[in-house]
């Protein structure tokens, strides 16, 4: 967004353009942009105004899932809320920042401002720096809608110029965009690039660092804590916490709305024990568990099978097998009922004698393209509604298998927080 159709929608007249498009979105005429547009502007709206105005209510209305009720006072791009971090993982970093003693915090790659209203709500005062004069335009304009104004100075500056020597703490989060746009998984082609990154730690040792998921393990600095985030099991992001703020070599943090947040840790460096597995009719493992994504991506698998007593059945595919079934917030946890090489024709065959018309397909460590699987199975739901059942594509002892499986009798999980891990 230009900064001056963020100042058009700050008058009187943008304020009431962007309320009565919210209005117009969310009624009928909603669903066509055409009719939208043509209905806001009926209300004697120019084009121009009408269009933003339309923009940032379709784009406040996607941004809930990310910042709840706050979104109806922010100001978005596409590309930016896109990248934004989420508000309760940025919360949740706050207070750790603040429980660690940070009282001011530099933000370079402030982007809306996610993470700078978050701290800024935990009491640290923020210096929030962004390279493009329209980011942060509008990365103070959030902070002002928010409240906390007060607390936050948004400059618009090259990160790699800021003297950030005056800071308790810095908070990173490098553009992982080209310039058209396009994803780059070249740390070199970050913005600012990666060897900055690096040596912001030496300027101010109390540095986090915000990074993709897949971030390769090789390029965590030494002594640092790497740690992964899910949000209602969707893996979300990963940060560095470096010198005094890192506490543990690796963490998984698992976020749950309505419910406490968990945590396991541990070094990602225990080696998991490997065992066969076959269905519940033969001797060998009765259960399935996926971990979640931030427990994979920490390399704390082996930490986590301990405590349900499991061990995989391949060494190299993140699918833990146990004998009894054990609450758990760390994964999902499945019943085996089969196991069988993988063949289309004797899979087709199972599914249609346990009556399945309701099928979920994982994969892990299978090639196999789960939609044409599933063209492939021809499962013709019954008008009964038929069975359900989860498939299991994976490989043991190196051959493809398939595991027909179903959610195991389980009690809700203790995620309460008051459950202490194995591999803390």
């Amino acid at each position: 967004m230009h900064p001056d159709q963020l100042a058009a929608l700050r008058t009187p007249d943008g304020e009431a353009a962007l309320v009565s498009a919210a209005e117009i979105t969310a009624g009928p005429a909603g669903a066509d942009p055409l009719a939208a547009a043509a209905a806001l502007r009926a209300t004697g709206i120019g084009a121009d105004l009408a269009a933003a105005a339309l923009t940032q209510a379709d784009l406040r209305r996607r941004a809930v899932g990310k910042f709840g009720p706050d979104a109806a006072r922010m100001f978005f791009t596409r590309a930016g809320l896109e990248q934004a971090t989420r508000a309760v993982v940025a919360n949740r970093r706050a207070a750790r920042l603040r429980a660690a003693g940070v009282r001011t915090l530099a933000d370079l790659g402030c982007g809306l401002g996610a993470d700078t209203l978050a701290a800024a709500r935990a009491g640290i005062r923020v210096y929030a720096v962004d390279a493009d004069p329209g980011t942060a335009a509008l990365a103070a304009a959030n902070a002002r809608a928010a409240g906390v104004a007060d607390r936050v100075t948004v400059v618009c500056a090259d990160a790699t110029t800021v003297d950030v020597a005056g800071h308790d703490a810095v908070f990173c989060d490098p553009a992982r965009r080209s310039a058209t746009g396009r994803r780059t998984f070249d740390p070199k082609s970050y913005s600012p690039p990666w060897d900055f990154v690096q040596a912001l730690v030496e300027r101010v040792p109390r540095t986090v660092v915000k990074v993709a998921p897949g971030v390769d393990h090789a390029l965590i600095p030494a002594g640092a804590e790497a740690e992964w985030v899910s949000v209602d099991r969707d893996l979300v992001e990963a940060a560095l916490w470096c010198g005094p703020l890192a506490q543990v070599a690796r963490r998984a943090t698992l976020l749950r709305t309505g419910r406490a947040a968990v945590e396991l840790t541990g070094d990602g460096t225990e080696p998991v024990p490997v065992r066969p597995v076959h269905g519940h009719q033969q001797d060998g493992s009765r259960y399935l568990y996926d971990p979640d994504g931030s427990v994979i991506r920490a390399h704390l698998v082996a930490a986590f099978a301990a405590t349900v007593d499991g061990a995989l059945a391949d060494a190299s595919i993140a699918y833990v097998y146990a004998d009894t079934a054990v609450p758990t917030p760390y994964g999902r946890c499945l019943e085996i009922t089969d196991v069988l090489p993988f063949s289309l024709k004797r899979l087709r065959a199972l599914l249609r004698e346990r009556g399945v018309t309701r099928l979920e397909i994982l994969k892990r460590g299978s090639a196999l393209d789960p939609a044409q699987l599933r063209r492939d199975l021809r499962i013709r739901p019954g008008s009964g509604g038929g069975d359900a059942a989860t498939l299991v594509l994976t490989r043991i002892d190196g051959a493809p298998t398939a595991i027909l499986a179903r959610p195991a009798d389980l009690s809700p999980p203790d995620i309460d927080g008051t459950h202490e891990p194995t591999g803390r």
